[in-house]
C-alpha cells in the first residue's frame, strides 16, 4: 500500500521558544522567501523628500512598502512563542526584528 503525503513547502514553522535558533532561524527564512518578503528585514524603508516630482507615486511606494513590511514582521512575530512576542512586539519595523 502507497502512503503519499503532501507537505506545503510555504508552511509557517513551529514557534521558536528559545531553543534551537539556527533551525528556526533558517525556517523562518525559507518561509519568508517564499512569501517574497525578505527583502524587508535587510532594507531600509523608503523616505519622502520635499519636492517630490509624484507625490501620488511616491505616496504609493511608501504605504505598499509599510504594508509588505507589516505583513513581514507580523510573520516574524507570529512565529514567536507568546514570552518573546511579548518583548520583540515593539519593534517599529521588520529590520529592527
Amino acid at each position: 500500500m502507497l502512503v503519499v503525503a503532501t507537505v506545503s513547502h510555504n508552511e509557517k514553522p513551529v514557534n521558536f521558544s528559545g531553543q534551537n535558533f539556527k533551525n528556526w532561524q533558517q525556517k523562518m527564512l525559507f518561509y519568508l522567501t517564499m512569501l517574497n518578503l525578505t527583502k524587508f528585514f535587510k532594507d531600509d524603508p523608503p523616505t519622502v523628500k520635499e519636492g517630490e516630482i509624484d507625490e501620488v507615486t511616491t505616496f504609493t511606494t511608501v504605504e505598499a512598502w509599510k504594508h509588505s513590511d507589516f505583513l513581514c514582521q507580523n510573520s516574524i512575530l507570529n512565529g514567536l512563542s507568546d514570552a518573546l512576542y511579548g518583548v520583540y512586539s515593539v519593534k517599529e519595523i521588520a529590520k529592527e526584528l
